[in-house]
């Protein structure tokens, strides 16, 4: 075996530990793109580092070790700040237009959206891994309104789909709109997630889309999720509820549209 190839595991896991620093997280998925290799491959690199304390495995991935991660279910955050989620719904609503597609994250914030859009809707098509909102369309006017659902590892916590299944099914549409919502944007304007695989589903949603559509209420700026989805640039529109004006100012001086509803 020549010396280059013998560096190659090396050279790649000093790759992943500084994506691991860089964004706090990363997914074998991301990482047998990153490196043409196989999820094996990946895994026994991710288990060195793991060795070496350079990063903590979880399922699907790895995060920087000594970060605990915290995700509150689906139905806990159901019943948060449901004034501000049901002025975004409407304001949401407002934007799907006739024959128009949209993907549709985990949040609860989007579920409220569609709850909205499916009264409103004019021959729409839904695209989502998120249970609750696919079991939504069992009582939907179907001469109003389509559903595509992505299969998938599913999530008890967070009654979604997610994991390699999930991303190859939305990379084979294109939307008109995402409409999302995060953890948390931090003050630099990266949106994060608690969970990795979380993130990649609305990192593939939002690369996806035409018009990518953040939904946030107040409490979302400054809190920091573990893992970094994207930059807040990276979305069409920002539609915000009970944000300050300097979080307001802050997003529309790096350049993005912001509505405050």
């Amino acid at each position: 075996m020549s010396l280059k190839r013998a560096n190659l595991p090396e050279r790649r896991q000093q790759r992943i530990a500084q994506l691991v620093r860089e964004t706090g997280s990363v997914t074998v998925v991301a990482l047998e793109t990153e490196f043409g290799v196989s999820p094996a491959t990946v895994r026994r690199d991710l288990a060195e580092l793991e060795r070496q304390g350079k990063v903590r495995r979880t399922h699907g991935g790895a995060v920087m070790p000594g970060l605990a991660q915290h995700e509150d279910s689906f139905q806990q955050r159901l019943g948060e700040a449901v004034e501000a989620k049901k002025r975004l719904a409407r304001a949401a609503s407002a934007l799907l237009e006739a024959e128009e597609s949209a993907f549709i994250d985990s949040s609860t914030t989007a579920y409220y959206a569609v709850q909205r859009m499916l009264a409103d809707a004019s021959n729409v098509t839904f695209l989502t891994g998120l249970l609750p909102v696919m079991d939504l369309f069992s009582t939907a006017d179907p001469s109003a309104v389509s559903m595509v659902g992505f299969g998938g590892i599913f999530r008890p916590l967070t009654l979604s789909f997610v994991g390699p299944c999930t991303i190859r099914m939305i990379e084979s549409y294109w939307a008109d709109r995402t409409f999302f919502s995060v953890k948390g944007i931090t003050p630099e304007g990266q949106l994060t997630e608690a969970n990795p695989l979380e993130a990649e589903v609305k990192r593939a949603m939002i690369r996806q889309a035409t018009s990518p559509v953040l939904l946030v209420d107040g409490r979302k700026f400054g809190r920091r999720g573990l893992s970094v989805i994207t930059d807040v640039r990276e979305v069409a529109l920002v539609l915000a509820a009970d944000a300050s004006e300097d979080r307001m100012a802050a997003l529309a001086e790096a350049g993005v549209e912001v509505r405050r509803v």
